[in-house]
């Protein structure tokens, strides 16, 4: 680490408490409080960004801002500018106002490149300030790498569901990847926020039973910033995306982990998190690009489905 690096933040309480169940010991959290320049140089690249940001209860929505590559830019390394805006019908729009917290995940399918930036929104006006306070990168695991060929679908009206129907499990059940919006207990403070994560498997790597979803947590990085954040507090926001209709699925349920779950689960399974979907909508082409899948990931290829 040069000179001109910010140190490291430290793990907090709910993320060292699920490491101590998981059975893991880790060192520092390498998570910077500002946006080194890789990451600033990265951002900018993406087509697409996905958000975690608060409804009014103040439970966690999962939700995807999109524009022409450069639409996110960081005028300096504690700041990033999104020059976009959620639809005015995406039930996460009230979320992302001034002042609430967010959590930002920056995914190149293409390259299988992630990294998150939480902060709070300084400004929304047509687009949104934003004041990075965490800032930190994840490896490459379980992203399917997928190429964007084109931008050509209008968004339908979205459609508020009683609970999983048909064509919402079938979506649940063919993805092979999803996004999970969390966030850290009050109590936290300044070292809880928002976060936006990913999640990868092969088809059928989650299980749906009714309005329960089961989900397998393979071996990752051992920071259990999620699985933290849900311990601390087990409310959630998911998105699923269809990548070949654009269709996306919403979700906010709450969340139940069983640490040590021992042979029940898919190959690859270390620990199940259920979730109990108490709210969902469904909107057809919400994610406007045209995709072209090419390949798992090579640790996707090593786990198994339900």
């Amino acid at each position: 680490m040069t000179a001109d690096t910010p140190a490291f933040l430290p793990f907090n309480a709910d993320e060292q408490a699920a490491q101590r169940l998981a059975g893991y010991r880790m060192g520092r959290a390498p998570i910077r409080p500002l946006l080194p320049e890789q990451h600033r140089a990265f951002f900018p690249l993406l087509p697409y960004l996905f958000a975690a940001t608060p409804d009014a209860r103040g439970w966690p929505m999962a939700s995807v801002l999109t524009g022409s590559p450069g639409f996110v830019t960081s005028p300096d390394p504690a700041t990033l500018r999104v020059d976009a805006l959620p639809r005015d019908d995406d039930p996460a729009a009230p979320g992302f106002a001034a002042g609430s917290e967010v959590g930002l995940l920056g995914i190149e399918l293409s390259t299988r490149r992630r990294n998150r930036a939480n902060g709070r929104i300084l400004t929304r006006d047509a687009g949104l300030t934003i004041h990075v306070t965490q800032s930190f990168g994840n490896c490459p695991q379980y992203i399917q790498t997928r190429n964007v060929v084109g931008r050509d679908r209008k968004a339908g009206p979205v459609e508020t569901l009683a609970g999983l129907d048909e064509s919402a499990r079938d979506l649940i059940e063919s993805a092979d990847t999803f996004f999970v919006a969390s966030r850290g207990r009050a109590e936290l403070g300044a070292e809880g926020g928002f976060d936006m994560s990913h999640r990868g498997g092969r088809p059928g790597f989650v299980g749906v039973h009714g309005d329960t979803l089961v989900i397998p947590d393979f071996r990752g990085n051992r920071f259990f910033n999620t699985l933290g954040n849900l311990l601390g507090d087990p409310r959630a926001g998911l998105l699923f995306v269809n990548f070949g209709t654009g269709d996306a699925l919403q979700l906010q349920g709450t969340v139940t982990i069983d640490w040590h779950p021992g042979e029940v689960g898919p190959a690859g399974t270390e620990r199940l998190w259920r979730v109990r979907v108490e709210r969902a909508w469904s909107t057809r082409s919400a994610f406007p690009y045209l995709t072209l899948f090419r390949e798992y990931a090579p640790t996707t290829l090593l786990t198994g489905i339900w």
